[in-house]
């Protein structure tokens, strides 16, 4: 399966049939299954450590951010709401229309934070102190993986947070037998990727790991990584 062939079923999934459910699944809403409550709760806790992460420096009214597969902005609205300068951005137009909306809804005056672009991951350019990337990575096998890692770290001036579904026998397991994301609550593919080769795409790029922490819920299994450039 080419690059191409993953960005493609990526953004029109998160274009028809995935944007309304996760837009449910990133929203408050109650229309939601077990295990569609279960992977929104641990989307949130992700978000929460990095926003817990970012706020603990105290210098977020002075940085940049950029959010790369920002979704509805469940992580960009927050931070912008904290005095970030945040540049956030969606392959999926129809995630990046809804976050718009909330933006406008949430934040009033500090709207002026945010800057919202339908836009690919490794088409993204420009310079920012911090860059983020939450649960993208899962819809990308190793190798494209490596390119869009690399990509990101030539972004960050000073540090790159990353999270993804690490690589584990008892991942892979459930993985094989049908209950990583299962039945209708399935997005795309689900790719896993080591821990330890992610850390050496980090090197690799001249960034060493500061902080590390692992979110896992019954359905939702993520490591969350923060690099800073040496």
């Amino acid at each position: 399966m080419t690059a191409t062939d993953d960005k493609t079923i990526v953004k029109e999934y998160f274009n028809t049939t995935g944007f309304d459910r996760w837009r449910r699944i990133y929203g408050i809403s109650n229309d939601v299954n077990k295990v569609q409550l279960d992977i929104r709760n641990g989307h949130q806790q992700t978000v929460d450590s990095v926003i817990g992460w970012l706020q603990a420096d105290g210098n977020l009214s002075e940085i940049s951010i950029c959010d790369a597969g920002c979704g509805v902005g469940s992580l960009s609205i927050p931070l912008a709401q904290a005095g970030a300068r945040v540049y956030a951005s969606d392959l999926s137009e129809m995630m990046v229309s809804e976050a718009k909306d909330k933006a406008r809804a949430e934040l009033g005056d500090l709207v002026k934070n945010l800057t919202l672009t339908v836009q690919d991951l490794e088409t993204l350019s420009d310079r920012y102190h911090t860059v983020i990337c939450l649960d993208v990575l899962i819809h990308y096998p190793q190798e494209q993986v490596e390119q869009m890692i690399s990509h990101l770290c030539s972004l960050a001036q000073t540090r790159l947070i990353v999270s993804f579904a690490p690589k584990t026998f008892a991942l892979s397991l459930l993985k094989k037998v049908g209950s990583f994301f299962p039945g209708a609550s399935k997005a795309t593919r689900a790719y896993l990727h080591p821990a330890s080769e992610v850390i050496k795409i980090l090197e690799k790029n001249g960034f060493t790991v500061q902080r590390q922490a692992m979110t896992k819920t019954r359905f939702y299994f993520s490591r969350l990584i923060e690099a800073t450039r040496k």
